[in-house]
């Protein structure tokens, strides 16, 4: 969410500090913000609005609320402060079928208007936030929504057929197959027609039943505003936030608006957004408020929440008094009273996010700072529950780890495989996995080049993940186990098979039972989901009571390159005596040493040792590893021992 200072500036005061001021605070207190940028003059602040709360703050007025708050002081200017009083009209009529889906609806009509291009001050607040200015009547519910977070749109009331002297809305869910043409996006010239699933609500003109728009996701074409309209009806209503979601999500049509309502905004605001638009529309386009229609069906009423003192010191680590708990809950607009040692709140309408106690200890926490709570280590507590998953899936990894086998964690999404997904990531990321199988080979083919590196004769691993099947065409999942062995790097070898049927026993021995593996050219499969039914409960987590300390260094990005020496030394020289030297020639460069073939006669010893170098920083060349080599040849020679 972007919003610009001096906008926020107007609804804060003069004591809102500066912009990168502005930025610390809202770190520190409430949201991520990504930066801070100078556009068309303006210093725009780009704020990483969490979802908890995004209903009340994709706006200026929520962050301008937000800074009001952290800062300790009242604003000078609230639009949601002061309860709409607007007159209202019989000349629209509104049906809603479904009024969980639409549980209000408010409709304003405003005549002889002039459609015009915006001012100067609006278009430059549009593009400062990144909106391409088109008309001021487009422009003024765009503004609206950017301050208060309301989305609007506006229709040419006499493309409307009135009915009995009426205009008519009607809210309902689309029909399987009915098509809708919405206007274009982002600046194209082509509308897109859309043909609907029959989940989707739309808004329709009551006189004729075509649909004029996605609830809450993209206005139709059907009676745009235009240069030359005259009388005007804005929408400013309240959707299902799921059904908007699906709408939006599914046929990939994700705005601004649609962000706003599938977080779900206060069903109080319409009438608040109904009351900025006609005094912004009138003030730049003329024309005549005529009055509003307001179809308000289900409303929400607040909940007042009770908060115990010695709860919030509980879980935030704190010992502050309830004189100050108190302070801080005020300070977000919330009418608070106390009784003994609780404080009942009921949050402002707008904050439709404070609904349980956590919500307010949550506020408390932010508001006088988390960087102020010190840490403390937990006491430690007997487990009352132990998942079956998660201990044997530990115990497992543990024998597979003697079994010489390193875990590996791969994708969920392949480009192909029999479950689909509606929205894919990528194209080649389209389907989730009904085997392990797969991805354990592409991993074992990619590694086998690095078993130099790592000081080993063949690649072994495993991965414990999630699979997902078709049974009775009904999505499935479970847990599989799959393992595998490679030795050479041209593919399967009967090694691997020995490798795995191995660590296979080894899986049966430890569980004291028979498991059914399917085994194919080194990779075996097992159903983890089924096998956790035939096991006995866990009682205790002590997978590894004698496990040592594990520490981590990173890995260097660039390949590794491997060069084989062998040497003639007198017989009694032992192979370390002989590696020490060569290492400490080959220096910093040489980060593997193997041993891999002895032998002695006519009174010398032989010892091959392949040399495995690799940089931190850079791909090593021909030219530096062949230096070190000679280097190596070198202090052979000077310590008499015969290069073969």
């Amino acid at each position: 969410m972007k919003v610009i200072h001096s906008w926020l500036k107007e609804y804060v005061g003069d004591v809102l500090p500066d912009a990168r001021k502005v930025e610390e605070l809202l770190n520190f207190h409430a949201f991520e913000v990504d930066g801070v940028e100078e556009v068309e003059g303006e210093s725009v602040i780009d704020v990483d609005v969490l979802p908890n709360r995004a209903s009340d703050c994709l706006c200026h007025r929520g962050i301008a609320r937000e800074l009001a708050t952290i800062l300790g002081v009242e604003m000078v200017e609230d639009p949601l402060q002061v309860i709409p009083d607007l007159a209202t009209t019989d000349l629209i009529k509104v049906n809603i079928a479904d009024q969980e889906a639409c549980p209000r609806f408010t409709a304003t009509l405003i005549t002889d208007v002039e459609v015009k291009e915006s001012p100067t001050w609006l278009q430059t607040r549009l593009k400062a936030l990144g909106q391409r200015p088109i008309n001021n009547i487009v422009d003024a519910t765009n503004y609206v929504m950017y301050a208060i977070g309301q989305p609007l749109h506006a229709y040419d009331a006499d493309l409307f057929p009135q009915v009995d002297g009426k205009w008519q809305f009607d809210v309902r869910f689309a029909k399987v197959g009915e098509m809708v043409s919405l206007l274009a996006e982002g600046g194209k010239t082509e509308d897109r027609i859309v043909e609907l699933t029959g989940s989707e609500l739309l808004i329709v003109d009551g006189s004729s039943d075509v649909p004029v728009g996605l609830a809450g996701v993209k206005g139709g074409r059907y009676a745009e505003v235009h240069a030359g309209t005259k009388n005007i009806i804005i929408e400013a209503a309240h959707f299902h936030p799921t059904v908007t979601r699906k709408t939006a999500r599914g046929l990939g049509i994700v705005i601004d608006a649609s962000k706003r309502f599938e977080n779900e905004p206060s069903r109080e605001l319409p009438l608040y957004a109904q009351r900025d638009i006609v005094k912004l529309i009138v003030d730049i386009a003329g024309g005549k408020f005529e009055g509003v229609h307001d179809e308000y069906l289900v409303k929400k009423k607040s909940t007042e929440v009770a908060v115990s003192i010695k709860q919030v010191n509980s879980l935030l680590g704190l010992d502050l008094s309830i004189e100050a708990v108190q302070e801080i809950i005020k300070r977000t607009g919330s009418e608070v009273r106390v009784e003994g040692e609780t404080i009942y709140a009921i949050g402002p309408w707008e904050r439709t996010d404070l609904n349980i106690a956590e919500d307010y200890i949550e506020e408390v926490g932010r508001i006088y700072g988390l960087n102020k709570i010190v840490s403390v280590v937990p006491a430690v507590r007997e487990i009352s529950e132990v998942n079956a998953r998660q201990y044997y899936s530990e115990q497992l990894r543990q024998v597979l780890l003697e079994q010489g086998f390193s875990e590996v964690i791969t994708t969920s999404f392949l480009n192909k495989g029999e479950i689909q997904l509606h929205n894919a990531l990528a194209k080649d990321k389209s389907y989730v996995r009904n085997t392990l199988v797969e991805n354990i080979n592409n991993v074992l083919d990619a590694n086998f080049v690095h078993a130099d590196l790592l000081g080993i004769s063949g690649v072994r691993v495993f991965e414990i993940g999630t699979v997902f099947t078709k049974v009775n065409s009904q999505v499935e999942e479970y847990v599989a186990l799959t393992l595998g062995a490679r030795t050479k790097g041209n593919g399967y070898s009967g090694q691997d098979e020995k490798i795995v049927q191995a660590a296979c026993r080894a899986v049966s021995d430890f569980l004291g039972l028979e498991v059914d593996w399917v085994t194919e050219k080194g990779v075996a499969e097992m159903n983890l989901t089924d096998l956790l039914d035939k096991l006995p409960a866990p009682t205790t987590y002590d997978v590894f009571p004698n496990s040592d300390p594990v520490t981590y260094r990173s890995i260097s990005p660039y390949p590794a390159v491997a060069r084989d020496i062998a040497l003639w030394v007198e017989e009694g020289q032992t192979d370390n005596e002989v590696l020490s030297t060569i290492v400490s020639a080959a220096g910093e460069l040489c980060v593997r040493q193997t041993l891999f073939d002895t032998f002695t006669k006519d009174g010398r010893t032989s010892y091959a040792f392949r040399l495995v170098f690799q940089s931190p920083e850079k791909t090593l060349t021909d030219e530096e590893v062949n230096k070190v080599m000679d280097k190596i040849n070198e202090v052979a020679k000077q310590n008499n021992w015969e290069v073969r």
